[in-house]
Parts: C-alpha cells; sequence; structure tokens
C-alpha cells in the first residue's frame, strides 16, 4: 500500500535511515567530491568576491560560542552564524555543484553539516557521507518533481529542506525529530527570482547562506524539542500548495526512496559562472577553436536564447558590460565574451580589472539575440547554441556539447581536486600547499575517519 504520511515524514524517516552502508558507490563518490568541491569554492569566494566581508564581519560582531570554523577569512563563530558564513561563500562565485536540472543543493547542504558537526563533535567520516548524500537524494527528488514556474528561487526554497535533513542526520535525530525540523524549516524556505534575474545586488551570490543558516536553526530547535507542522509538505496549506499550487508528482518523489540516491547524478562546474550559460560557452570556444578565429576576425555573434537565457541577456547593453562581479557571473553576454577571448574561464577572470577588459568588451559589442522558444527551460537544461560570422564572411552555427562538467563530460576526482587547489590558491587567508594537500587526502578516504570535521580543521585558520 503506498504511504499515506505526508512526505515530510517519508524524507525524514529517510535521512535518518541512511547509512553509509546503504549507500551505492555512485552515492558515496558524489558526496564526497561535493564536500571537496563545496570547500574549494568557499575558500575561493573568500578571497575573490569583496561583498561577502561585510557578512562575515557581521558574523563576528554577533559573538557567541566560537564552536565552528569560518572558511577563507579564519576565526571561529556559533553554528549557526558559520553556516551563514560559510554558505554564503559557498555560492558567491557560482562555482558549486548543481542537479542535472539546474539549482544547487550543496551550498546549503555541506556548511550546514559542518557546522553542527564541529558543534557536536565525533561525527564519523561515514556519517557525514551519509547525511550529505541524503541530503542530495531529497533534494532531486523535490527539483525535479515539481512544476517550476520561475517564480520561486528554487535553489533557496528546496535547499533548506536538504540542508535540514543532512544537519539533522548528522546530529543523531531520530526521523520523528527530522521531520519536525522540516517543518520548522518552512519558516526559513524562501527567495525569489528578482534576486536571480535582476541586477545590482550581492544576494544573488549570498542566498545559499540564508538556507545552510535556516536549516541548522531548524535542526538544533528540534533537538530542543520545538516541534514542526505535522502537514508541512501536503496539507491544505502547505508547501506544495503555497509554492506549487499542488502540482507535483508525488510517486516519483518516492519512488525507489532509499534505494536509487539522485544525489548520483551531482554536476561539477569547471567554469565558475551560471550553469545554463555554459552551452553557449563550449559553442563559442568550438567555434573559434576549431577555425583559429582571433577575436579580431568576428565581425558578428549570435547567441539562440530561449526563456531562460533570455534572463541572463536583458537589457543586452547592461549584460555586455556588467556592473558588479556578481552581475558578470549571470550575464550571458559577458560570459561568452570571456569565454572567447580566454579559450574558457577560470576564478582569476572575475575581478574589477576583468570588468573592464577592452578586449571582452569589444567583443560583447558584437552580441545579438535570437530568440527561440525550443530553448526555453522545463526541466533538462536546455543546450546554448551560438552563430558567429567572421569579417570575411565564413559563418559557423553550433550548439554546445560535452561542456565540462556536464554528464557527457564529468569531471572525476582528480578534476575536482585540481580546481580544489587552484580555489585554494586565492583565499583570503593564504594556505600552505601542505594544507590543501591534507584537505585532498583527508577528503579522498572521508570514510575512514574518527571524525570527519578533521577535514574542515586543517582549513581553517
Amino acid at each position: 500500500m503506498p504511504d499515506q504520511r505526508d512526505l515530510v515524514h517519508i524524507f525524514a524517516d529517510h535521512a535518518a535511515g541512511v547509512t553509509y552502508e546503504k549507500l551505492p558507490e555512485a552515492a558515496r563518490s558524489a558526496a564526497k567530491k561535493s564536500i571537496l568541491d563545496t570547500l574549494g569554492v568557499i575558500l575561493a569566494a573568500s578571497g575573490t568576491e569583496p561583498a561577502v566581508r561585510g557578512l562575515v564581519e557581521i558574523v563576528r560582531e554577533t559573538g557567541g560560542s566560537p564552536d565552528c570554523s569560518i572558511l577563507g577569512f579564519g576565526g571561529k563563530g556559533p553554528a549557526i552564524m558559520a553556516a551563514l558564513a560559510n554558505g554564503a561563500l559557498a555560492h558567491c562565485l557560482d562555482y558549486d555543484d548543481q542537479t542535472p536540472w539546474g539549482q544547487h543543493s550543496a551550498s546549503s547542504i555541506v556548511p550546514a553539516a559542518f557546522a553542527v558537526a564541529e558543534r557536536q563533535g565525533g561525527v564519523s567520516g561515514k556519517d557525514l557521507i551519509a547525511a550529505v548524500a541524503a541530503g542530495q537524494d531529497i533534494f532531486s527528488r523535490l527539483r525535479c518533481n515539481v512544476e517550476w514556474k520561475k517564480d520561486w528561487n528554487l535553489s533557496t526554497v528546496l535547499a533548506v529542506f536538504a540542508a535540514t535533513a543532512s544537519a539533522g542526520r548528522v546530529m543523531g535525530l531520530s526521523g520523528s525529530s527530522i521531520g519536525h525540523a522540516m517543518g520548522i524549516a518552512t519558516m526559513q524556505s524562501s527567495g525569489i527570482m528578482e534576486m536571480v534575474a535582476g541586477r545590482g545586488s550581492d544576494l544573488r551570490g549570498m542566498y545559499a547562506g540564508f538556507s545552510a543558516k535556516g536549516a541548522v536553526l531548524a535542526a538544533m530547535m528540534a533537538q530542543k524539542g520545538i516541534t514542526g507542522i505535522d502537514r508541512a509538505f501536503e496539507g491544505q496549506y502547505g508547501f506544495m500548495n503555497t509554492y506549487f499550487a499542488g502540482r507535483y508528482n508525488r510517486y516519483s518523489m518516492v519512488r525507489e526512496l532509499g534505494t536509487e540516491f539522485l544525489g548520483s547524478g551531482t554536476l561539477y562546474k569547471r567554469w565558475p559562472c551560471v550553469g545554463t550559460a555554459h552551452s553557449h560557452m563550449k559553442a563559442a570556444i568550438d567555434i573559434v577553436t576549431d577555425n583559429r578565429l582571433r577575436p579580431a576576425d568576428i565581425a558578428e555573434i549570435r547567441l539562440h536564447v530561449g526563456d531562460y537565457h533570455d534572463l541572463m541577456c536583458q537589457p543586452l547593453g547592461e549584460r555586455r558590460a556588467p556592473a558588479t562581479l556578481a552581475d558578470a557571473k549571470f550575464s550571458l553576454p559577458f560570459l561568452v565574451s570571456v569565454a572567447i577571448v580566454r579559450g574558457g574561464m577560470s576564478v582569476s577572470d572575475f575581478s574589477e580589472s576583468g570588468l573592464r577588459d577592452a578586449q571582452i568588451l569589444d567583443v560583447g559589442r558584437k552580441i545579438s539575440l535570437v530568440r527561440d522558444a525550443e530553448l526555453d527551460w522545463k526541466l533538462e537544461l536546455p543546450p546554448g547554441r551560438v552563430e558567429i560570422i567572421a569579417h570575411d564572411g565564413r559563418h559557423w552555427r553550433v550548439e554546445g556539447h560535452n561542456v565540462p562538467g556536464n554528464a557527457e563530460n564529468p569531471m572525476v576526482w582528480e578534476d575536482i581536486s585540481r580546481k580544489f587547489r587552484e580555489c585554494g590558491s586565492v583565499a583570503a587567508t593564504p594556505l600552505p600547499d601542505s594544507a590543501l594537500a591534507k584537505a585532498e587526502d583527508l577528503a579522498a578516504r572521508l570514510e575512514q575517519l574518527a571524525d570527519a570535521t578533521e577535514l574542515i580543521r586543517c582549513l581553517a585558520s
């Protein structure tokens, strides 16, 4: 018989019952990759995104029990505030991992899980891996089975529940208590798409901090015996009706729960910018590389765009020359221009001087848009299509495939390690190569650690 309990209790029991031994190898691997990957992008953001420094200063001002590490900048804070700081850093560069359908979970899950692990102590590597895998699975099941109208920012709306489940699992809470925590987390489930699509706001980079903080708070409240909402997800006025007008696929959400872990399909970015731009970037790189084009050879660049691509292009003049680092990472014309000039992208491309690079801005002025409804974002991330016309009349039209980090060209452990070292090299507080090497080693054999926080301690100053 189908399980008629509210989804909040089904997912809570699932999270409480996940063990390392029950996980498929692919889910274990994905969780470990996400842990190392997230720690790396946190370090990189500390040194390359100035906007987050004010938030870290606020965290330090709050005082409280210095239980948990604030990465990149050094020092410690209480678990709730450390989760806020590290979560904000984790998404600042838009370099964090994503599902095959878009949206981000690890930037909320990993900071929350480490915060409660440091606060509690004695959390094994196996338990941390199980907790992260459970959260990734819950997030993915929610993400691909709701009807999203691009009104709410799904990453924060959904990730707070995934991160709460992970935090509760790290803390060893029962299924009943995790259910209460996820009910409490409804108070922290928020985020409008204007934050993402608009311009000039630093919040677009920091939003994961709020869901990580909310998750830790919810789990700690449940641990104190505070009750949640019994029909939090499927009640008449619950999450599914409030956010999605009741349009969700319950059967698919719970199908093979506990045997199939959808986090296994997590994708890891090679380029530090919004994932929906990567296929356009790859198409442009392929054209200029295969035909040995220099930027001066190009007369016109046409970007074929669906609805979500178009969000990253309007208004076109401002997207060609974004004013802030946060805007740059979401401006499709600028990102394609960088890809053409640099032949790729790295964290060093996003700096105040990089925003004013004359060659990149000149390429951007050659970009125009072609609206194509076939590229509208429904569930799978739509591919990018680029046309380039040379001054000598040659013309190419290419669709971006085999994108580094995508399912058809995934990043293996060695790729994640190289990315981690690249990210660590630009941290606000420089780390010796020996510390980065030790972190890589600990992450690779995380399941062997009696105390998983040994990994984060070797990166904290």
